[in-house]
């Protein structure tokens, strides 16, 4: 599908699943507005598996080729100390600004709710076994074949690694037949994702569609000036991010910002990062990003890098604190700072994710999970933010080190294809 022709096709699904989805909220009573919406949701969740379908394989793929050729260089480990260190600080930065924010709007004070223990709350979200143990023996795979069938990104990565770096020291000079089949393989995986994003306006138009039909218009409204706060941050998170791309990449930053439209438009409007994936290691490499680095960063950032989920994160447990007039110290601030940096890593596969690290983190730091609930009406809406920066920060951060690479300076798409071309 023609880049325009997308974009354009994106927008008008968005326009219209809002004018559809206020119309039926306006006319249907409640129990009918759900059953629509669950109807909706069929669209929207049938896109999503056919993009989780080719997830797998791609990251396993791209992830394997681009380690194998690093490691065969010798520049692997220079690679992976920039994107570790600029996925911390980028960690750092969204979280603080997240807890900055908070503080100068108080967008939970005067609501002054009181913590009811006797009371059990469910917030509907699954956080047994969601500990910090649980966690880390959970990032390394017991089966490679079944953390592809569940789609576990973190474990597919940590696998890829180990078979990345053993193929580069098992595969003979010259490209081995494993690393052409990988790289055929992901051709065709980039090729069946052109034919899934035919179905993404429809996608669109019935996840915005669903969630309006179900909370209405009014919630926007009723929530707006923290939804409002919350966005602000974003932006100011986005021109950080901008920034130090700009301080990398100069003007070319602009490049970057235009073939990455679709991706970030993908993955707004369906609040799915997966979603936005092949599209958005398609952009990066047409931008001329060394490729086997965009092959080994973007993944890692996908479970390491969730500038948006973090910020997120931040935000809204001070919103519950000021709720229910929870005092929150410099230091214990520091403290949510801290776990939520540990706890938010790897979770780009579980669903909510950003609410599920909540739920399971707000008890550590002494605060009422049921304060989640006070979120949970416009969290769509908030979930398209978070997620549409989560790509970004990613892309930005694998073009800055894609560029700069020990790889020496990356060529455009165009010029590596005429050269494989050439005969040897």
């Amino acid at each position: 599908m023609k880049s325009r022709f997308f974009v354009r096709a994106i927008v008008i699904a968005m326009v219209l699943g809002v004018a559809l989805g206020g119309t039926l909220n306006t006319q249907l009573d409640a129990g009918l507005a759900k059953e629509i919406s669950g109807y909706l949701n069929l669209i929207t969740d049938i896109f999503l598996r056919l993009i989780k379908m080719v997830i797998a394989p791609i990251v396993f793929a791209t992830l394997v080729t681009g380690v194998a050729s690093m490691a065969g260089s010798g520049s692997i480990g220079r690679v992976g100390l920039k994107a570790f260190s600029w996925f911390l600080i980028a960690s750092l930065v969204s979280i603080g600004i997240g807890l900055l924010f908070a503080n100068i709007f108080q967008p939970g004070a005067g609501m002054n709710l009181v913590v009811d223990s006797a009371k059990s709350v469910s917030t509907g979200l699954n956080t047994s076994g969601f500990t910090l143990s649980s966690f880390l023996t959970h990032v390394f795979p017991k089966s490679i074949i079944e953390a592809m069938a569940n789609n576990e990104v973190l474990q597919i990565v940590v696998f890829s690694l180990f078979f990345g770096s053993g193929l580069a020291f098992v595969k003979s000079s010259g490209k081995s037949i494993i690393m052409d089949m990988l790289e055929e393989l992901a051709s065709v995986m980039f090729k069946v994702t052109d034919h899934v994003m035919f179905v993404a306006p429809f996608a669109v138009f019935a996840a915005i569609s669903s969630t309006i039909t179900i909370y209405g218009l009014g919630v926007v409204v009723t929530f707006g000036k923290m939804v409002a706060q919350y966005f602000l941050g974003l932006a100011l998170l986005w021109t950080i991010i901008t920034i130090a791309g700009y301080l990398a990449l100069g003007h070319r930053i602009k490049d970057l910002f235009k073939l990455m439209r679709e991706p970030l438009l993908l993955a707004f409007s369906t609040a799915s990062s997966e979603a936005a994936y092949p599209k958005t290691i398609a952009a990066l490499d047409k931008f001329g990003s060394n490729k086997r680095v965009n092959s080994f960063v973007l993944p890692l950032g996908y479970s390491f890098n969730l500038d948006g989920s973090m910020m997120y994160q931040a935000f809204i447990v001070m919103f519950i604190a000021q709720a229910y007039n929870i005092e929150m110290t410099i230091g214990h601030q520091i403290m949510v700072l801290l776990t939520l940096l540990v706890i938010s890593k790897g979770t780009a596969g579980v669903a909510r994710a950003s609410l599920v690290v909540l739920a399971a983190g707000l008890p550590m730091i002494g605060l009422p999970e049921a304060g989640l609930l006070l979120i949970l009406a416009i969290d769509p809406i908030l979930d398209m933010g978070r997620t549409a920066t989560n790509v970004f920060g990613c892309s930005v951060a694998t073009a800055v080190i894609g560029r700069h690479g020990n790889e020496g300076e990356a060529e455009p798409a165009e010029t590596r294809e005429q050269k494989s071309a050439q005969p040897a």
